[in-house]
């Protein structure tokens, strides 16, 4: 019986796939949306917790993993892009500068069990100019990844 992956995202299928972890992508359509007082950590963990709770009903005999990413810079979450104009003001935001990647993961067993886990990035991105902020959101990569 696979693993269930609560996400669409093809980075996550992939990490799965590499680490030879049999799983079924079955993506959760929660609204990501943030709360009022949800820290970056706790945004990210709740995010993973509801995507993974999304499907447990319809599989409560699978173990079920749910992700959430969250990108912060000077204390404001980028989440997936709107649109692509939201992603060239992302992308701008980040050139040249230092920010943290919040990951999340939620596992859901069989029986309710629940193991929530998360971890911090500090990622420095190269300057970048307008050209090729550009380029890569034409080629539609940055659509489906918080902070584009």
């Amino acid at each position: 019986m696979p693993l269930i992956l609560a996400s669409a995202s093809p980075r996550r299928a992939e990490l799965l796939r590499n680490a030879k972890i049999a799983s079924a992508v079955e993506p959760s359509q929660i609204p990501e949306i943030a709360l009022p007082g949800d820290t970056p950590p706790a945004l990210a963990m709740r995010l993973a917790r509801e995507k993974a709770g999304a499907l447990q009903e319809k599989h409560p005999e699978q173990f079920i993993l749910g992700a959430d990413t969250v990108v912060v810079v000077d204390q404001q979450v980028l989440g997936k892009p709107r649109d692509g104009d939201d992603a060239l003001r992302m992308l701008r935001l980040l050139s040249g500068r230092t920010h943290q990647v919040l990951t999340a993961v939620c596992l859901l067993g069989p029986g309710k069990q629940e193991d929530i886990r998360s971890e911090t990035t500090v990622v420095t991105f190269a300057a970048v100019t307008d050209s090729e902020i550009r380029d890569y959101i034409k080629s539609g990569d940055c659509m489906d990844k918080a902070g584009a």
